[in-house]
């Protein structure tokens, strides 16, 4: 992955398919999208990895989409592309950054693996705001956790 590029993006150059792998309803995805600051990870003029996160409200900026095709995933793209992303949302001078995600899975021990932690829980999320069921590993998705990744204060 030495030749990994992430660099920031117009939304409309995000490549939607990437981010509907991580959210499957294509009509939030494109609600969100134009008030999102865009990410993409390039390896040889291909997109491997994509991220849409919010401008901070109150300091608080919110993780909305990340995605990696399917034959990267777990080979340290989407890890390299959230650091980049947390890097950039710090610079800009935010507090901390929120996510959501399902209550199991890879997705929960990914963002913990950076430092975030669970602060709410949504319970019902997945059955309220999507149409179709959504399953990771066999087990439908319900409940959605509310997780926060404080920046420490600059000196």
């Amino acid at each position: 992955m030495t030749d990994l590029v992430i660099r920031e993006t117009a939304p409309e150059q995000v490549p939607l398919e990437l981010l509907l792998l991580a959210d499957p309803n294509e009509s939030k995805v494109r609600a969100y999208l134009p008030g999102c600051r865009c990410f993409i990870a390039v390896q040889n003029e291909q997109v491997l990895g994509a991220c849409a996160v919010t401008r901070p409200v109150h300091g608080v900026a919110e993780l909305m989409s990340i995605a990696v095709c399917a034959r990267q995933q777990r080979s340290g793209v989407g890890s390299r592309l959230l650091r980049a992303v947390i890097d950039a949302v710090r610079d800009s001078g935010a507090r901390a950054l929120e996510v959501g995600t399902g209550s199991f899975g890879y997705q929960l021990a990914f963002y913990q693996r950076q430092g975030f932690r669970v602060t709410a829980i949504d319970r019902d999320f997945f059955v309220r705001h999507y149409p179709q069921p959504i399953h990771e590993e066999g087990i439908q998705l319900r409940d959605m956790l509310r997780l926060t990744l404080e920046f420490a204060e600059q000196a």
